[in-house]
């Protein structure tokens, strides 16, 4: 398997975590040059300050800090044992896509069922990650560092 092909999924999410954070930069610089939102407001942290389709995309970024990190210290292991296959792409790919269909249903609808479903489908895809990734390490001759 080609490096470009295990990294790829993973500059995808790097991506996705951008783009959200970016458009939450640009959201709220507009809520505050509108006078919508004061920067005392924000500083107290006594209430929410932002209006729902800003906390829904903050709240997607932020979860970008959650089950993502798990993925991303995954695949560096992955490749210093040399255990990455096809198998391993497909899964990756499965996670990156449920992670960005997560983040487009958190930032529109935010309908919680279909939300949910994409991001248990996207652990699960994680959960297959390391689960492969250990049994072939562990059922493998041991390798020497």
């Amino acid at each position: 398997m080609s490096l470009q092909a295990v990294l790829l999924p993973v500059f995808v999410q790097f991506g996705l975590t951008t783009f959200l954070l970016f458009w939450m930069v640009v959201d709220r610089r507009r809520l505050f040059r509108s006078g919508k939102v004061r920067l005392g407001d924000v500083a107290l942290g006594e209430q929410e300050p932002y209006p729902p389709l800003s906390r829904q995309i903050g709240n997607a970024y932020n979860n970008q800090f959650q089950m993502p990190v798990l993925f991303f210290a995954l695949v560096p292991l992955v490749l210093i044992a040399r255990k990455a296959d096809l198998s391993f792409v497909v899964l990756e790919w499965g996670f990156v896509v449920c992670r960005l269909l997560h983040a487009y249903v958190h930032t529109t609808s935010n309908k919680l069922p279909l939300r949910g479903s994409w991001f248990a489908l996207g652990g699960m895809f994680l959960l297959m990650m390391w689960i492969l990734f250990a049994a072939r390490l562990f059922l493998s001759p041991p390798i020497e560092i």
